[in-house]
């Protein structure tokens, strides 16, 4: 049997790895991680802040720039990091960009009290993508109301919106249990005590409505509401595997302060050896055919002990 979580033995997640796994991760350094690139991962350093979020702004620049009446194109876009979001509708509004055929799904919402959160929640994801990008975007370039997906406690119309457009790139960041969007690791109870499911169970699933790890909850407490975890809810609704293979590309953005430096370790170094295990719910990107990591250089750290 696996070993209890560390930090949550009610869960699943990156501490009941085997030893030697972990141990290898925390080895690597900075200049080890372009070398865990491989066909289908792609593995890029950035050196400066403006480079980073200059080069995640311009993903969404290049989805949209595909869509025509034809074939209208978008992008799944994260609340984290969010840096990227105002210089994207600078650029929109610069290069005179028009939207009407760019769609844009949002990856996860808050669900509080068993609906999602409302457009006026502080915490809320759909209020951030609007002050932070869509909303500073010229009126005659914005996107049709109808092209922007926000996922909600009942996911049936934002799982159908995918029919409605290609996503060309899915976009988002690590946090600190492992995931992309909210696709928190598993429960462990049930059938899955003595292991968590397997990989081909977990991508059958669609967006839907999540329990959250305890360490989902701190980490957005601390990165977005100064630490006040009371405020954190503890369920959200989040875009599922099945649409994220559903993207052309899954490209993750590491700036350092979402995951630590042996997180954004243990996931470059499990993909790049596709070594699959849901406790890490970033590892199954390892099955995805076109999946991009991008580092902040000076966020990467180290994974030496430091006293102070």
């Amino acid at each position: 049997m696996r070993p209890l979580s560390r930090v949550a033995p009610g869960w699943w997640d990156y501490t009941t790895l085997d030893r030697e796994l972990l141990d290898d991760a925390a080895r690597l350094t900075p200049d080890d991680l372009p070398g865990l690139a491989r066909d289908g991962f792609t593995v890029t350093v950035y050196d400066t802040v403006e480079e980073f979020y200059l080069a995640e702004a311009l993903e969404y620049i290049d989805a949209w720039r595909q869509a025509t009446p034809e074939s209208p194109a978008g992008v799944c876009g994260p609340i984290g990091p969010t840096e990227q979001l105002p210089l994207v509708a600078r650029l929109v509004n610069a290069l005179e960009l028009d939207l009407t055929h760019a769609h844009f799904w949002g990856m996860d919402e808050w669900v509080v009290d068993g609906k999602e959160a409302s457009i006026d929640f502080p915490l809320g994801f759909a209020k951030a993508d609007m002050d932070l990008c869509f909303n500073r975007v010229k009126p005659g370039l914005r996107m049709p109301e109808a092209n922007l997906h926000f996922p909600a406690a009942d996911p049936s119309t934002y799982i159908a919106s995918w029919d409605a457009a290609r996503c060309v790139v899915m976009q988002g960041g690590q946090g600190e249990v492992k995931h992309w969007a909210f696709n928190d690791p598993p429960k462990r109870e049930g059938a899955y005590v003595d292991a968590p499911p397997p990989a081909e169970e977990i991508r059958k699933l669609t967006t839907r409505v999540v329990d959250l790890h305890p360490m989902t909850l701190i980490q957005n407490a601390r990165t977005s509401g100064g630490g006040v975890v009371q405020n954190v809810p503890h369920q959200a609704v989040t875009v599922g595997p099945a649409e994220t293979w559903r993207a052309e590309t899954v490209s993750i953005w590491h700036p350092g302060h979402h995951d630590n430096p042996f997180g954004m370790r243990l996931t470059a170094l499990m993909i790049s050896k596709r070594v699959v295990d849901t406790a890490v719910p970033m590892s199954l990107l390892a099955q995805h055919p076109n999946v991009r990591f991008s580092f902040l250089r000076s966020g990467i750290g180290t994974c030496t002990v430091d006293m102070h």
